[in-house]
């Protein structure tokens, strides 16, 4: 497979901004904005630059590109720490159980309450892979290589990871759940909203959005199906997070309702069974399709490889694997199986 995972570049605004073309929208972290994109791989660029360790609001973007023909087939983000210079804001869905004796009866009636309770935590996100690329396992190479990417530079990233996933839509483009709540202190229509978001940031929703929990029950019908749902297209991705152990605690997406999950970053699947190990040479045997990485920062790099271990611990890697990581023997690389 001549597909791998580098560090984003300035020169990908192109590329980059013709992947969120295809988006179709509600991609808060991959809006089809190119002022916003380049603002993007400007920030990435200084965060893969930083000196020093700790968390921080660093962006990393990384591109999968094919190396035989230079094309770039797929993005993805990871966020140093949410809430850093800003808030960061999600619903949480809570129950509130009353009893009437006159009636006999319990009420259970669930809120949406605005909250900042996943503030310090990393995020990944903004994964898109184009459609003519959706097999083989790209997507989640795409996936997991933020999960080495964090192993490999574990200080600089928080106790909790989180992902919000984009919530349900209708083919116009439009957010039941948006229209239901939002759209009645903005003004604006999901794709408006969305779009300013992307652009300004979140500072708009604390300046308008109501601070009292909002019951679930006053919703139309149409929001309230949609809560917690991904869209259709989220849902492998959805699946994905959970293998690597994210969990749904009830937060969702203040725009979309879509679901946000959480996990504790060192009992994260990949992260857990990664292992580091030295490079013994060229594999000419077969073995067992791995996952590798190497590089530290801005020349952090991942892809599939033919890999198996010898009995002193050391790893043989395919040529070509070699090659897209630029690793000989002696060299030591992340590897965790696919």
């Amino acid at each position: 497979m001549s597909f791998r995972i580098r560090a984003a570049l300035p020169k990908d605004i192109r590329a980059m901004y013709d992947l969120a073309k295809l988006t179709g929208g509600g991609f808060t972290n991959l809006p089809a904005d190119k002022d916003t994109l380049e603002a993007k791989l400007e920030r990435s660029e200084a965060g893969f630059s930083r000196k020093g360790e700790g968390p921080s609001d660093d962006l990393y973007v990384f591109m999968l590109e094919n190396v035989e023909t230079g094309q770039i087939r797929g993005t993805c983000q990871v966020f140093g720490q949410v809430g850093n210079d800003r808030p960061f804001y999600s619903y949480l869905i809570s129950t509130l159980t009353q009893k009437s004796e006159e009636l006999g009866r319990i009420f259970r009636n669930q809120a949406l309450t605005l909250t900042t309770d996943l503030e310090g935590s990393s995020e990944v996100g903004g994964l898109f892979l184009h459609p003519q690329e959706r097999a083989g396992g790209l997507g989640m190479l795409l996936a997991r290589s933020r999960y080495l990417f964090i192993k490999q530079h574990r200080p600089r990233f928080g106790d909790m990871v989180l992902a919000e996933l984009r919530g349900v839509m209708d083919p116009a483009g439009h957010s039941p759940f948006w229209d239901a709540i939002g759209g009645r202190f903005f003004g604006m229509s999901f794709p408006e909203a969305d779009e300013f978001n992307a652009v300004h940031g979140t500072q708009f929703i604390a300046d308008l959005f109501p601070k009292t929990p909002i019951y679930i029950a006053m919703l139309p019908e149409s929001a309230q199906s949609v809560i917690g749902q991904p869209h259709p297209t989220g849902r492998a991705a959805l699946k994905m997070l959970e293998n690597e152990g994210f969990v749904w605690d009830s937060y969702v997406d203040i725009f979309d309702g879509g679901p946000t999950v959480t996990a504790r970053t060192d009992r994260i699947k990949t992260v857990m069974d990664a292992e580091w190990l030295r490079v013994g040479g060229v594999n000419e045997e077969g073995g067992s399709t791995m996952m590798l990485a190497a590089g530290v920062y801005h020349e952090f790099m991942a892809c599939y490889g033919q890999a198996r271990q010898t009995a002193n611990g050391e790893l043989l890697i395919d040529a070509a694997a070699m090659d897209m990581l630029n690793v000989g023997p002696g060299d030591r690389v992340l590897a965790v199986a696919r």
